[in-house]
């Protein structure tokens, strides 16, 4: 099996199987001639823009695999219409492979069923590139972070029953909209107990508000189709620290108790799981050693790779035995 894909470092060679790369659809159009598949790594244009061109062009299609869609929910009218063209188009890709298993959203909007999905646990972003300290003590505050499908709002009314000091990153607020986050609060009418943390968008910064945490808190839209937060709370975990998370896609679906995992959208039972792992010294420990475990086990970049490579072959032999 000869690949092309937008995979950087993916291993050129491997048993069975090579790689070319590519980054744009020029270049993978003209890589395609000379391969059997193209492997797309979370850029949803360049996956329709592929099933468009095979479309119009049938004698030159291959077959085609996605990784790591980030598909909305339709928030409007056309949204609804953007995505019935999304559902055509993506009718035509071969098989995808997702870091949830939670497939409800993905079937019910665009047609993505199991059966034509792999399942390929995700990795913290942090591994290899920074080695957590073994003595890493308890922080001093709760802190809520992050861009994607964010409910900063749920947080707020989960903060304001809660003693606790907390902080968040000085906030984006266009990319906190691009990325369809709930923010509506003024700055100006915060909780008194959250402080905001001034943020470069470096590796470094957030690494010190990570270790700087005795908490993390990420609470999650309910309307999430896929796994949203997954790189932050395996970092955070990775740096021992205890999570409390929404459940939703990559989350209930892929975690048992290396988080505690609260309905989206509720600011009492947010607040119950800050409060626990705030107050029992034992049970936050144990929830961020099996975090901690949890996101080890995963590895890093090789071993993710790994698992594609891996899911690619799998799908390769099932639809050669199809």
């Amino acid at each position: 099996m000869r690949i092309v894909t937008d995979f950087e470092r993916f291993e050129p060679e491997w048993e069975g199987g090579s790689s070319v790369y590519a980054r744009t659809f020029a270049e993978f159009r003209r890589a395609l001639r000379n391969a059997d598949v193209a492997v797309v790594n979370c850029n949803v244009n360049l996956v329709l823009r592929l099933c468009a061109y095979f479309l119009v062009f049938p004698w030159r299609r291959k077959p085609i695999v996605a990784v790591d869609l980030v598909l909305r929910s339709p928030y409007s009218w056309s949204a609804r219409l953007a995505t019935r063209v999304k559902a055509f188009l993506l009718g035509r890709v071969d098989h995808f492979i997702h870091y949830f298993r939670n497939l409800d959203g993905y079937t019910r909007y665009y047609g993505i069923t199991p059966e034509r999905s792999s399942y390929v646990g995700f990795k913290p972003n942090l591994r290899y590139r920074y080695e957590p300290r073994p003595d890493q003590a308890d922080g001093e505050y709760v802190l809520c972070f992050g861009r994607s499908q964010r409910d900063y709002d749920t947080f707020f009314a989960a903060m304001d029953r809660l003693p606790y000091p907390a902080v968040l990153p000085r906030p984006d607020f266009a990319t906190l909209r691009e990325h369809h986050s709930r923010f509506t609060r003024p700055l100006d009418r915060l909780p008194a107990n959250v402080r905001l943390l001034d943020d470069d968008g470096s590796q470094e910064a957030m690494i010190r508000a990570i270790e700087g945490a005795k908490v993390v808190a990420l609470p999650i839209l309910s309307a999430t189709l896929a796994a949203s937060g997954i790189s932050i709370y395996l970092n955070a975990m990775l740096l021992r620290k205890a999570v409390v998370i929404s459940a939703g896609p990559g989350v209930s679906d892929v975690l048992t108790d290396e988080a505690v995992i609260v309905p989206p959208e509720d600011p009492a039972l947010l607040a119950d799981g800050i409060r626990k792992l705030w107050e029992d010294d034992i049970f936050r420990r144990s929830v961020a050693e099996k975090g901690r475990i949890y996101a080890e086990r995963l590895g890093g970049e090789p071993e993710l790779r790994r698992r594609i490579r891996e899911a690619l072959v799998k799908w390769q032999h099932s639809r050669a035995g199809g």
